[in-house]
């Protein structure tokens, strides 16, 4: 079966409550199978624009990456994110 990603690129405007968001989503994406492979770190944009901060977080499925995503509790956390940041958020399959 094919992997998920949830891939977010990520402009933080408010850094203090974003770290709440970030220990909040951490447990939520375990909990679906969920592992971060990138969580921010050094970025270079060769082409196009991008936001400042990147993370992949691969699942066992593209169902288990959805669950995670519309997981009521995340849901909830999710307020914490698009309050103090700009994001675009990506759902894909891998091979």
């Amino acid at each position: 079966m094919p992997k998920g990603y949830l891939i977010l690129h990520v402009t933080v405007t408010d850094a203090e409550p974003y770290k709440d968001y970030v220990r909040l989503d951490t447990p939520i994406f375990e909990r679906h199978g969920g592992r971060f492979l990138v969580r921010g770190g050094a970025a270079e944009v060769l082409e196009g624009e991008a936001k400042a901060r990147h993370v992949v977080a691969e699942f066992p499925s593209l169902e288990a990456a959805r669950a995670c995503y519309e997981d009521p509790e995340y849901q909830e956390v999710l307020k914490i994110r698009t309050a103090n940041a700009e994001s675009d958020v990506i759902l894909v399959e891998g091979t």
